[in-house]
């Protein structure tokens, strides 16, 4: 036979770049629903961590060393200085419900009075906790929209207490104000204090802590979702992308016997 005569060797085809994009759309979708589930979980509990050592760290030293579980353990006890400080904090609440502890903090709310910058700080920190802490109070609570920075743009804002007679008789107009709090994202711990009329202000049925989940994400959580439908998506979207990675595959070349 004529060496010529044989048909030439077909040379493999390359595999198609398809295969590899697809891998990588898979490992993105699981990774990303992966760190949508651990992510929140990890931050809560470093959060938590932070804040039971921070606890123990003020309180451990006030704590006489026969006291500490750490004398008679060899590891310490994380929590053991939140233990103590909640059981000193109701112990205190206790005594000052009484007579004498009454007249004990009445003894020193006036010397705090006597010292003039330390008045101001003692008197402004208390009349916050009160109003944070008392359970009567609505400051903060409401939430509205007021139109700012400029005309045409809306931000979220908290809704505090009417201004003082004093503030009030100088501000322009005679129109009802009102103080507001304009939390900044994504940090709400700090943004802006002002007065505004209260005819443009627009409340809305938002609980304080959807509205601060809204600005601490920038938009990306909006409140009144669905926690299971978020998780249904995820997997539907996982679902999808397998889906659509295995249509891309080539069939496979049918075996001649």
């Amino acid at each position: 036979m004529n060496p010529d005569d044989l048909p030439s060797p077909v040379p493999p085809a390359d595999p198609p770049p398809e295969v590899h994009s697809g891998l990588m759309a898979r490992f993105r979708n699981y990774f990303l629903t992966g760190l949508i589930v651990a992510g929140p979980i990890a931050i809560t509990f470093y959060l938590t961590w932070w804040f039971v050592t921070w606890v123990d760290g003020l309180v451990r030293p006030f704590v006489p060393i026969a006291y500490r579980p750490e004398t008679y353990l060899p590891f310490g006890l994380p929590g053991s200085g939140l233990i103590v400080a909640v059981i000193a904090l109701t112990l205190l609440g206790f005594l000052t419900a009484n007579l004498i502890g009454r007249t004990l903090v009445d003894l020193g709310e006036r010397l705090l009075g006597r010292m003039p910058v330390v008045r101001a700080i003692y008197r402004s920190l208390k009349q916050v906790f009160e109003t944070l802490f008392s359970g009567k109070g609505s400051s903060f609570r409401r939430v509205g929209l007021v139109e700012f920075p400029s005309p045409g743009m809306w931000s979220i804002v908290l809704i505090s207490q009417a201004p003082s007679v004093e503030i009030a008789n100088n501000l322009p107009g005679e129109e009802e104000h009102i103080s507001v709090f304009l939390p900044c994202a994504p940090n709400p711990t700090t943004g802006f204090f002002f007065y505004v009329p209260k005819s443009k202000i627009i409340e809305i049925e938002m609980s304080a802590e959807d509205a601060a989940t809204l600005i601490m994400s920038c938009g990306v959580v909006q409140p009144g979702s669905d926690g299971q439908k978020k998780i249904a998506a995820l997997a539907g979207m996982a679902n999808a992308a397998r889906v659509a990675n295995a249509a891309s595959l080539p069939p496979e070349p049918a075996r001649v016997e």
